[in-house]
C-alpha cells in the first residue's frame, strides 16, 4: 500500500484515545479562561504532573504505527515488518519533541498541524537523531506524524479551557477535516498501489480537463472565451417542481419562476443550492433550459470529488470517484459503455493505462459519481435504449451518487421516478446572481491578463457592463442564465467595453450562438442527422412570436403552435424534412434554447425579449407599420417598436417614425411617450433620412433635460425608457441636473440607480437632497450601497424613513445631519445609536411622537426641525440641550389655541427660529431673550412689528413671508427702527411702508414665495 494513504486509513476512533494520553487530563469543573496555555505545560511525560515514562510513550507510538499497518490490509503494509520497531522509536522522539516547544496551544492551532509536524520532525533531526529508515518506512513516520499532529490540535481546541475567540473558525476547520478523513475511511476500502495510483492520476485529469469554462459558437479568441471554473463558477439555485405539471395552476408557475415550488398539498419548498442537491438524495434528475448552467454544475462536481476537498454542504462527494458522461457522444457508439469502458468512450487518453476491473471495483464499493449529461442531446429514438443502459446500471450498483441532466421538455414527467430519482429544475439568475456573475466572470478574466494595463482596462469594463445590465432593461432581461451572462461578459471584452454597436447585433449574435453555432462546435449532432439550419428555424420562431404579440398573449397552447408552424410550413419548405408541425415543434423546444412549456400543452418564449425581436422582425417583413403605430403608447410594444425600427429598411424606418410622430401630435395623452419612443428608436436607425431624424429630435428637444421639476415628475410618467434618454452629469448644468434627477428618481424601478449614482458627489445640494430623499422608492440595500453610502455630506441631511435605514446608516458610523421621516416613537430615538453624532436633526411627519424629552441624551444637537409633528406641544425638554436653531413649522398655529407650543422661553441658547404664526401679533413672554435670526410665515395680511421689536431685542436678521393669498400683506417696517442691531430684512409678497426708518439696514423685498424645503438657513452652523 502506498504509505501516503495511511494518514486517511487511521480513524479519530484509532487515534484519539493514543493522543489523548500525551497531556495532563483536566480534572472535573475546570475553569474556562481566556489565556493560552504553553504546550509543554500540557504534556503528560514532562514537568511536576509526568504520569507517562518515556518507556509509555514509546509503547502509544508503537500502537500507532500497529494501527497504521492493520488499517492497510492483508498483504498491503505499508513499510518491511523489519522496519516496524523503528519506525515507532522515531515516532515517540518526535512526539517527546512536544515537550520542547515554546509556544502555547493558540499558536499552535493557528500554526496548523502539517506546519506543526514540519516543525517537530525539524526539531528531531537538529537533536542529531537521523532517520536510518528506507523510502517506505519514511513516508509512513511522516504521515504518522501529520496524523497525530492533526489530532492533537484538535484536542486543543476541545479543552475547556481553550476559549480564544479568534480561533472558533480554525476550530471548526479541524473537525471538518478529520470528519472528512472519517468518512473516506468509511467509504474507501482498501486500494492496491496500482488503484491508488492510476486514481491519484485520473482525478489530477479530470481537475484539468473540466476546470475550465468554455463559451462555443461566439467569435472569441479562445483566452476570451476560456476562463478558469473555480473563478468563475457561480452556485445557483434548484428548485423541486409540482408533482403534476398538467395540474399546475398559473399561481404555482409564477412560484417556481420566483426561485420557489410548491409540493403536494400546497406547501412552498424552498430552493436549495444546484450543487448540493445530492446531498438529500442519491439520485437526481436535473432540468434546466438552454444555457441554464446543467454542462457547468456537472464540471463543478466532477472536480470537487477529483480534488477530495468539496465545500461545506457538499460532504458527500468525499471518497467518490467521478465519471463525467456526455450522452451526446457515448450515445453515438454502437452500444452504450459498460464500466470499463467508461474512459474509452469519452475518449480519456488514460483508458488503457485502467488496472482491469478498477472501474467496477469502484462502483461496486458505491463510490461513484455517474454525471450523466445532456438526455436532451440524443436523438428521440435513442432516450428510451439510454434508458434501459441507465437501469441496468442502476441494477448492477446501486449505492453510487447519479446525476443526470435534460432540457425541460426532452422527456416525460417523472421519467426516472420508477429508478428512485428525485426531479429538480436549475431556477433563473436573480438579480444579484447576474451581479456576482459579471465580478467573478472577470475575476477569472483578471488572472488571463498579462500586464497591468489589461488588468485596468477589465476593472473599467467590469464596472462599465455592471451599469449597462441594470440600466438597459432589454439587455438585464437577456442576461437570465450563465451562457448568456457569459456571451455578455465576453463580447463586452472582446470590443473593449463595448457591446456589439445596437441591440440587434447582440441579438443576433445570440440567436446564432443558440440556434445553430452551440450545437454544431459541441458536436451534437452525428453524420446523417437531419439539422435545422438558422434561417428556417427563426422564420419559424417569429411567426410564433408575432402571433403572440399580436394577440396580447405570454404563451400559447400547444395545438395553436403547430398550427402556426403548419401555416408556415409552405414558406419554408426546408423544415419539412424534419417531419409534420409536432415534430417540428419538439425540435425547436428541445435545440432552439428560446421555447419551453412551462405547463403541459403549454409554449412560451424563455426571454420576453427575443420574442419582441423576432416578433418585430416578423412584423416588419409583414409591412404592418400602421398596426405598429397604432400600439406604440401601449408599453407591452415598446421593444417591439424599437426592434422593427433595427429591422426596417431606410425608408421603412422613416415611415414608422412619422406615423409615430403624427399620432403623438393627435393625442396628448400618450403624446410624451410616444415623442420620447421615437427618440429612444434613433439608436437603432444608423441609416434614416436626415429629415425625419431633424424632426424626432426637434419635437423632444423640449423635454430632455427636464426644465423645471413639474415637467421632470411628466417625464417619469414614461416609465424605464426615459432613463436611457436622460444626459451625464458632466452635460447639465445645476438645474438641470436636478430636473434630471428627479425624473430618475421618480421613475421608481431599481433600474434607476446606476444613473443616480452618477450624482452622489454632484456640487449642488438641492440634487443631493433629491437623492437622499428617495430612498424609500428603491430597493433598501442595494440603493443604500450604491447612492446613499457614496453621497457627499457636505450641508447635507441624509434621510431615514424606518428603522433599517438607521441601522445601514449607522453601518457608516453614522451621520451628522438627519431627516426622519415618518412615525418614530420615543424609544426609538433614545435608543438609536445612530443618532448619536447628530449636530442638526428634522423630524418629519410625525403622528406618534409627543415627549421631546426623547432627543435630550443628543449633546451634540444644534438644530432641530420639526415639521407637521403634531402631537409635540411642549418644546421645554428641549432646554437641556445647547439648541442653537429651531424650525418649528405645525400648519398654522395662532396665539389663542393651546396648541401653541410651551416652552419656548426656557430655550435660552436659541440664536435661530422659524415658525409660522396666524395672527398679526404674540406675546413677547412666549419666546427667550437672545434670538437674533428670526424667520416667519405668516397667515394674517396685517402684521404689526412693534410686537417684533418688543419680543426679540436683539435681532440681527429678519425675514417675513406672507402666504395669505390671493391679497398680500401689508407691513410697517417703521416700529423696528428700535432694533439697535438689525442688519437685514427680507419681506416676500407684502406692501411696504416706514423703509426709511430704518437707516443702515438691508431692505429686500421679493415678488413670490420662496421655495420652502423645510431646511433651515444653518446660519450658526
Amino acid at each position: 500500500m502506498d504509505p501516503a494513504t495511511i494518514g486517511v486509513r487511521l480513524t479519530s476512533a484509532a487515534v484519539t484515545p493514543l493522543i489523548k494520553k500525551l497531556f495532563v487530563q483536566e480534572g472535573p469543573g475546570a475553569a474556562l479562561v481566556d489565556k493560552p496555555v504553553r504546550v509543554s505545560g500540557l504534556v503528560s511525560f514532562k514537568g511536576e504532573k509526568r504520569t507517562l515514562t518515556e518507556k509509555n510513550l514509546q509503547k502509544i507510538a508503537a500502537q500507532l504505527v500497529q494501527r497504521a499497518v492493520e488499517a492497510a490490509g492483508p498483504g498491503e503494509r505499508p513499510c518491511p515488518a523489519d522496519e516496524d520497531e523503528i519506525v515507532a522509536m522515531h515516532l515517540a522522539t518526535t512526539l517527546q519533541a512536544l515537550g520542547d516547544l515554546d509556544m502555547d496551544d493558540v499558536q499552535a492551532v493557528r500554526l496548523g498541524h502539517q506546519a506543526l509536524a514540519r516543525m517537530l520532525i525539524d526539531a528531531t533531526l537538529a537533536k542529531g537523531n537521523k532517520l536510518f529508515l528506507s523510502q517506505a518506512a519514511t513516508a509512513l513516520y511522516r504521515r504518522l506524524v501529520d496524523t497525530a499532529c492533526l489530532h492533537i490540535l484538535n484536542f486543543f481546541t476541545q479543552r475547556s479551557t481553550f476559549v480564544h475567540r479568534t480561533l472558533v473558525e480554525q476550530s471548526g476547520q479541524l473537525a471538518d477535516l478529520i470528519t472528512k478523513i472519517d468518512i473516506l475511511i468509511e467509504r474507501i476500502p482498501s486500494q492496491s498501489a496500482e488503484d491508488a495510483g492510476f486514481e491519484k492520476d485520473y482525478a489530477y485529469f479530470v481537475q484539468k480537463k473540466y476546470g475550465t469554462l468554455t463559451i462555443v459558437g461566439i467569435d472569441l479568441s479562445h483566452a476570451e472565451a476560456s476562463w478558469p471554473l473555480d473563478a468563475a463558477y457561480l452556485s445557483l439555485e434548484a428548485i423541486a417542481p409540482t408533482r403534476d405539471r398538467a395540474a399546475a395552476t398559473p399561481a404555482d408557475e409564477a412560484t417556481a419562476l420566483a426561485g420557489e415550488a410548491t409540493a403536494p398539498g400546497g406547501e412552498v419548498v424552498a430552493p436549495v443550492p444546484a450543487d448540493q442537491a445530492l446531498a438529500g438524495h442519491s439520485r437526481v434528475l436535473l432540468r434546466g433550459v438552454a444555457g441554464s448552467g446543467k454542462t457547468t454544475l456537472v464540471q463543478w462536481l466532477a472536480v470537487c470529488a477529483a480534488r477530495q476537498e468539496p465545500p461545506r454542504g457538499m460532504e458527500q462527494l468525499i471518497g467518490r470517484v467521478p465519471f463525467v458522461l456526455p450522452l451526446r457522444t457515448i450515445a453515438r457508439l454502437d452500444a452504450l459503455p459498460t464500466p470499463d469502458r467508461f474512459l474509452a468512450a469519452v475518449h480519456n487518453p488514460r483508458h488503457a493505462a485502467q488496472p482491469t476491473g478498477w472501474a467496477d471495483r469502484v462502483l461496486s464499493a458505491g463510490r461513484g459519481l455517474l454525471l450523466i449529461d445532456g438526455i436532451d442531446e440524443i436523438p428521440e429514438r435513442d432516450r428510451e435504449r439510454t434508458r434501459a443502459w441507465l437501469s441496468d446500471l442502476l441494477l448492477a450498483y446501486p449505492d453510487n451518487l447519479w446525476l443526470v441532466t435534460s432540457r425541460p421538455s426532452a422527456v416525460a414527467d417523472n421519467w426516472l421516478e420508477t429508478e428512485g430519482f428525485a426531479e429538480f429544475a436549475l431556477a433563473p439568475m436573480s438579480h444579484d446572481d447576474l451581479g456576482a456573475f459579471i465580478d467573478r466572470w472577470h475575476d477569472a478574466a483578471r488572472a488571463t491578463c498579462r500586464t497591468d494595463e489589461d488588468r485596468t482596462a477589465l476593472d473599467g469594463y467590469q464596472a462599465a457592463l455592471h451599469t449597462a445590465v441594470r440600466t438597459k432593461q432589454d439587455l438585464g432581461r437577456l442576461a437570465t442564465n450563465p451562457l448568456m451572462c457569459g456571451l455578455i461578459c465576453a463580447l463586452h471584452r472582446a470590443r473593449r467595453g463595448y457591446l456589439p454597436p445596437g441591440r440587434k447585433a447582440l441579438y443576433d449574435a445570440a440567436l446564432s450562438m443558440l440556434l445553430t453555432r452551440r450545437d454544431t462546435e459541441r458536436h451534437i449532432y452525428a453524420p446523417g442527422d437531419v439539422q435545422l439550419d438558422e434561417e428556417p428555424q427563426v422564420q419559424l420562431l417569429q411567426r410564433l412570436a408575432y402571433y403572440l404579440i399580436r394577440n396580447g398573449e405570454a404563451e400559447l397552447d400547444r395545438a395553436q403552435a403547430e398550427r402556426v408552424i403548419d401555416d408556415a410550413l409552405p414558406s419554408v419548405p426546408s423544415a419539412a424534412a424534419l417531419g409534420d408541425a409536432p415534430r417540428i415543434l419538439n425540435h425547436l423546444l428541445l435545440r432552439s434554447g428560446l421555447l419551453r412549456e412551462p405547463s403541459v400543452g403549454t409554449i412560451d418564449f424563455v426571454h420576453r425579449t427575443f420574442q419582441d425581436f423576432l416578433g418585430a422582425k416578423a412584423a416588419v417583413e409583414e409591412g404592418d407599420f400602421g398596426l405598429l403605430a397604432e400600439h406604440a403608447a401601449d408599453t407591452q410594444w415598446e421593444d417591439v417598436i424599437r426592434m422593427a425600427v433595427a429591422h426596417a429598411r431606410p425608408r421603412e424606418r422613416a415611415n414608422l417614425l412619422t406615423k409615430m410622430l403624427a399620432r403623438a401630435r393627435k393625442n396628448s395623452d400618450s403624446g410624451l411617450r410616444l415623442f420620447l419612443l421615437a427618440l429612444a428608436c434613433l439608436e437603432h436607425a444608423p441609416d434614416l433620412d436626415p429629415q425625419v431624424r431633424d424632426d424626432v429630435t426637434w419635437h423632444a428637444k423640449g423635454f430632455i433635460p427636464p426644465l423645471d421639476a413639474q415637467r421632470a415628475r411628466e417625464m417619469a410618467t414614461v416609465g424605464p425608457l426615459v432613463l436611457e434618454l436622460l444626459p451625464p452629469p458632466d452635460e447639465l448644468t445645476d438645474a438641470q441636473a436636478y430636473g434630471c434627477v428627479v425624473t430618475a428618481s421618480h421613475v421608481g424601478t431599481d433600474a434607476a440607480i446606476p444613473y443616480l449614482s452618477r450624482f452622489t458627489d454632484h456640487p449642488a445640494l438641492l440634487v443631493r437632497s433629491q437623492l437622499a430623499t428617495s430612498w424609500g422608492r428603491f430597493d433598501t440595500e442595494r440603493y443604500f450601497t450604491e447612492v446613499i453610502s457614496r453621497l457627499d455630506p457636505d450641508g447635507l441631511y441624509f434621510v431615514a424613513e424606518t428603522q433599517e435605514h438607521l441601522r445601514l446608516l449607522d453601518s457608516t458610523g453614522g451621520v451628522t445631519k438627519l431627516q426622519l421621516r415618518g412615525d418614530f416613537g420615543e424609544d426609538e430615538l433614545r435608543t438609536s445609536p445612530s443618532l448619536n453624532r447628530l449636530t442638526h436633526l428634522r423630524l418629519d411627519r410625525n403622528d406618534v411622537l409627543t415627549d421631546l424629552g426623547a432627543l435630550s441624551h443628543l449633546a451634540s444637537l444644534r438644530t432641530l426641525v420639526l415639521t407637521a409633528c403634531t402631537r409635540v406641544q411642549d418644546l421645554t425638554p428641549l432646554s437641556a440641550l445647547s439648541l442653537q436653531s429651531l424650525d418649528f413649522s405645525p400648519w398654522r398655529v395662532g396665539v389663542s389655541g393651546k396648541e401653541f407650543p410651551q416652552g419656548l422661553d426656557t430655550l435660552t441658547t436659541l440664536r435661530h427660529l422659524k415658525i409660522n404664526m396666524e395672527s398679526p401679533a404674540m406675546p413677547s413672554r412666549a419666546f427667550s431673550a437672545g434670538i437674533t435670526w428670526l424667520d416667519l410665515h405668516v397667515y394674517d395680511p396685517d402684521l404689526d412689528t412693534a410686537w417684533i421689536a418688543e419680543a426679540f431685542p436683539d435681532l440681527r436678521q429678519l425675514g417675513i413671508t406672507f402666504r395669505s393669498s390671493p391679497d398680500t400683506g401689508r407691513l410697517d417696517l417703521a416700529p423696528l427702527a428700535g432694533l439697535s442691531s438689525l442688519e437685514a430684512v427680507s419681506v416676500a409678497r407684502a406692501e411696504i411702508t416706514g423703509a426709511e426708518s430704518l437707516p443702515g439696514v438691508t431692505v429686500k423685498t421679493l415678488d413670490a414665495v420662496p421655495r420652502r424645503t423645510g431646511l433651515p438657513a444653518d446660519p450658526v452652523g
